[in-house]
């Protein structure tokens, strides 16, 4: 390895911790709430796409007997 790959590799490094050091963590609360909110629209979405589905089951099966 040469001298320059390692200076690219070690620039590389500190470039990634610079953007690790921006990250902002949320709290308790705020992670609560917003795991709350994707298993919540999740569960809906679920729902929706089942009555869908269980429609257009219903619909396919009328037509074809």
């Amino acid at each position: 390895m040469s001298g320059k790959e390692k200076t690219q590799k070690k620039s590389w490094f500190k470039g990634l911790q610079a953007e690790f050091k921006k990250i902002i963590w949320p709290d308790k609360k705020t992670l609560a709430k917003q795991t709350t909110a994707v298993v919540a629209v999740s569960v809906v979405l679920g729902a929706v796409i089942a009555v869908i589905d269980a429609i257009l089951r219903y619909g396919i099966d009328l037509l074809v007997k």
